[in-house]
């Protein structure tokens, strides 16, 4: 069960991997504009908002996962295709909207499905999420080089290589079912919804989530015009996933002992320092100083949030907050957050950075709050 669920993870992250450090060159290539970028990126988040929590009310209400899975995988597959053709801004922003609809459902549905699966057999979470990590290392580091120096079609080949992938790995996920009882209605949302401590937690998540947008967005295209070669900034976006790896291995002995909120309290602390230092030189030993931070400002951030909602959700709501988080702290906030990162690199460059450290500032301090709440 386990090896099946590390599958999945190593599948969809392949694209991940392809599409977070690289995607913005492919985008460029077809002459769109840092601004234009941005809008493009951030249609990919603002989606979720209504796919995200559709889908986890549908899967909730049905009680499976594989099915919906394999839909949103088979569509997210055939749109992805449709780049090769599409060229003008308007096509591309389709293109954009219906194949990020599908591939970004897939992602709570499946940590649902993941922590149901460790919870029902004891598996730790963190070992088979790690293996989304170790793809993600395999594909930036080892393709990185190619990938910026080749033809940029290459890189849309590589996508679709890991949709198939994904497709194929999801076919194989176990089929585990919840829900109400025969006939009896879906638990209620609202409760969730209404809690002050999840509220915190939602806005503390979604400012760590935010501070990325600079980096996730640009820092590929700024250290390429600082003249870095594709090996070093494969190198470096593969450091930081190595360090998330790391934390992920022993994360669940760490959860346990200081809690889910002390993990989303380090990630904004972090920030505070890694971006900091982005902001202020483009010299890759200094960023490989700081690239390890990534193990906090997205693992213990990620690793913090999946505890928190295992044990503030009963199963029967478990996809719908799963899609719930994910649609605000991965989907409107930073979908907003990407809208504006792209007009604000474009005036000032690596200097947006420092705009990332406050945003993670906040996160800290949302998590200290949500610490004295118990």
């Amino acid at each position: 069960m386990a090896l099946r669920l590390s599958l999945f993870y190593a599948a969809l992250f392949s694209v991940i991997g392809v599409q977070l450090p690289f995607w913005p060159l492919y985008l460029s290539s077809k002459g769109m504009s840092a601004a234009e970028i941005g809008v493009l990126l951030a249609s990919a988040y603002f989606v979720k908002i209504v796919t995200n929590p559709i889908a986890g009310h549908v899967v909730d209400r049905r009680g499976d996962r594989r099915r919906p899975l394999l839909l949103l995988a088979a569509i997210s597959a055939a749109t992805t295709a449709l780049f090769a053709v599409a060229n003008d801004f308007l096509p591309l922003l389709t293109v954009t909207l219906v194949s990020a609809a599908a591939f970004t459902a897939m992602m709570p549905l499946g940590d649902s499905l993941t922590m149901l699966t460790s919870l029902n057999q004891r598996l730790d979470y963190g070992r088979i999420r790690l293996w989304g990590s170790l793809s993600f290392i395999a594909v930036s580091s080892l393709a990185g080089p190619l990938l910026v120096d080749a033809p940029r079609p290459v890189i849309l080949w590589a996508a679709l290589l890991g949709q198939a992938l994904t497709l194929a790995a999801v076919a194989r996920l176990p089929d585990i079912h919840t829900g109400p009882p025969a006939g009896g209605p879906s638990p209620s949302l609202k409760p969730l919804l209404a809690n002050r401590r999840f509220q915190l937690f939602l806005a503390a998540t979604s400012c760590t989530q935010v501070s990325h947008m600079i980096y996730y967005g640009f820092a590929t295209l700024h250290w390429r015009q600082a003249g870095m070669s594709g090996t070093v900034i494969g190198a470096l976006w593969a450091e930081g996933v190595v360090a998330e790896v790391l934390l992920f291995a022993f994360g669940a002995r760490l959860v346990s002992r200081f809690g889910p909120v002390r993990f989303i309290a380090a990630g904004g602390i972090a920030g505070l320092v890694r971006w900091t230092v982005l902001a202020l030189t483009t010299d890759p030993w200094a960023l490989a100083s700081v690239q390890f931070l990534h193990a906090f400002t997205f693992g213990a951030n990620h690793l913090g949030a999946m505890h928190f909602i295992s044990r503030a959700a009963p199963p029967a709501l478990s996809a719908r907050a799963q899609g719930l988080y994910s649609s605000v702290t991965a989907g409107v906030v930073p979908g907003l957050a990407m809208l504006m990162a792209g007009k604000l690199y474009q005036d000032l460059g690596g200097t947006s950075f420092l705009v990332m450290s406050t945003v993670s500032g906040a996160a800290f301090a949302l998590s200290l709050l949500l610490l004295k709440r118990g």
